[in-house]
């Protein structure tokens, strides 16, 4: 990809000249001089200054997209002219899919000898980036992402609800948020998919994870688990995360609990979609289809 290119898609990333100049190993000038080029060559603005700071106009934000779709084609293109005898495809999830869903799709993937895989679990934040920047074909998420910026597919639709210990006050029952504040809820760190989902109905309703009267940060489903079912707490999960916990109650509180997307999110205009789609074929419609699966 010309070097324009790579200057405007580091100072997206860094939102800062002398920070983007620095990581390409160029003056800040060159830089400056990238943009301008590609600001005279399409007539338009792609950033400007509100309070000193720099920010993307709305044809920045456009021609972002546009360039991240042909950095990811441009890769995938090397590789099939370079005939790889091996399909390798790079998959990111989220903790709840990556440890608790995919693994059957996972082997059924593996059946076939040519092909590899590259299995990244993260949070959401950090799973876009990777795909922004091409290091990923497709994300699993369960968390809130810009619709309008990237393409999806629907995995599956999962339950998420309320759990306790099983001599737990709210267990199996339906309880409303001013029961829960007086307890102690465990959330996962800021940035994940499920915590970004529960900050968000809370918020639909006029709360916020400060009216809850004791709260920690856990990034580990297992520690998480154990905690409540010893009593320590309450936290709101995927059923998947659950499935088979003996030691674990449910409750609902609704319209903090429901049903929610898990969706394969992927660069618009490109042939990731596909990918997604053969990741997620059956091993029926795979042997009805020849016993292969190319990617």
């Amino acid at each position: 990809m010309e070097q324009r290119l790579e200057s405007f898609l580091t100072l997206c990333d860094t939102m800062h000249y002398g920070r983007a100049a620095e990581k390409l190993h160029l003056s800040q000038p060159a830089v400056s001089k990238h943009i301008q080029s590609l600001e005279n060559q399409y007539g338009v603005s792609l950033f400007t200054y509100a309070n000193r700071r720099l920010q993307k106009t709305r044809e920045g934000e456009v021609l972002q997209q546009y360039v991240q779709t042909l950095r990811y084609n441009e890769e995938k293109l090397m590789e099939k002219l370079c005939q790889q005898s091996t399909s390798l495809l790079r998959i990111g999830a989220t903790k709840s899919i990556g440890e608790y869903v995919l693994l059957p799709n996972i082997k059924r993937f593996l059946s076939f000898p040519e092909h590899e895989i590259e299995f990244l679990v993260d949070n959401t934040e950090r799973l876009l980036e990777r795909l922004d920047h091409s290091e990923l074909d497709f994300v699993v998420l369960e968390g809130i992402f810009h619709k309008q910026h990237y393409d999806w597919i629907l995995f599956r639709n999962e339950p998420y609800i309320g759990i306790c210990a099983k001599n737990h006050p709210f267990a199996g029952r339906e309880v409303n948020v001013e029961e829960l504040l007086s307890e102690r809820i465990i959330l996962r760190e800021k940035g994940s998919g499920t915590r970004k989902i529960f900050e968000r109905e809370l918020e639909n309703i006029g709360f916020t994870t400060d009216a809850f009267q004791k709260q920690i940060c856990i990034s580990s489903f297992e520690i998480i688990k154990s905690l409540v079912s010893d009593g320590y707490g309450i936290s709101f999960l995927y059923q998947a995360v659950i499935k088979d916990n003996e030691n674990l109650a449910q409750f609902i509180c609704p319209p903090l609990t429901g049903v929610h997307e898990f969706n394969a999110v992927f660069l618009k205009g490109t042939d990731a979609g596909s990918m997604v789609k053969k990741f997620m074929t059956n091993d029926t419609e795979r042997k009805r289809k020849g016993n292969k699966c190319d990617i």
